[in-house]
């Protein structure tokens, strides 16, 4: 081999050499000959657990202790009579009586206004406004009412805008009697519901009963 040659021969190998380092490397093929690059997993930080809110307290149903003060706050609407002066008169007070229950009571979304089904029955009177209220449904009304003499005339109840009753009165013992003249409330059960039987009073019979509490307090009686 002459000298030409190998100095031929060699420039060869150096250029393949170079050739060869300088070339870019390939990317490593999958099992389905795509190649893939490896990336960093996005990691994010975990959310907070929802809070949980409390359930719902269930409510009550009113006491027919609060219902009977929430009529208290309840004033009549002058319908067709004018609303009398508030102006206190000698009947003036809480009375309650109590009605046998015959049966299981009727719970009824409508029941008939003045309905007697038994249980405890209040009723007040207040400077010229009555409430009347029924612990067994709830039922409840109000009006006006005059006093002359031994006459009660009861007036503006919603639940016969334009009825007026007329009735006497007298107080026995420690009972108020109311007696019928003419009511056509309700269909007049305005007029047999109230006069059913007497209506016992719940104003203490003297100041030291006041204080003390030490009288016999009918069944039913709530101040007011």
């Amino acid at each position: 081999m002459t000298r030409a040659t190998c100095l031929f021969v060699v420039k060869a190998f150096v250029l393949l050499l170079f050739s060869v380092a300088c070339s870019p490397l390939a990317p490593t093929p999958t099992a389905t000959g795509i190649p893939t690059t490896q990336t960093t997993p996005n990691v994010t930080s975990p959310t907070s657990s929802p809070t949980l809110s409390a359930s719902p307290t269930p409510q009550s149903s009113p006491s027919p202790t609060s219902i009977w003060f929430a009529i208290q706050e309840r004033t009549p609407y002058a319908y067709f009579t004018p609303l009398p002066p508030p102006t206190a008169t000698n009947l003036d007070g809480a009375y309650v009586k109590e009605e046998p229950i015959i049966g299981e009571p009727i719970h009824c979304k409508r029941c008939p206004d003045y309905a007697n089904d038994g249980g405890i029955w209040k009723i007040r009177f207040d400077k010229g406004i009555y409430r009347v209220y029924t612990e067994i449904n709830g039922w409840r009304s109000l009006g006006s009412y005059t006093v002359s003499g031994d006459r009660l005339e009861l007036f503006n109840d919603p639940t016969c805008t334009e009825d007026v009753g007329r009735y006497t009165w007298k107080v026995e013992g420690r009972n108020l009697i109311l007696t019928l003249v003419e009511d056509a409330c309700a269909i007049r059960l305005r007029g047999k519901n109230l006069t059913s039987r007497p209506w016992a009073s719940c104003q203490p019979p003297n100041i030291e009963a006041a204080i003390t509490t030490h009288w016999e307090i009918p069944r039913g009686c709530d101040t007011p």
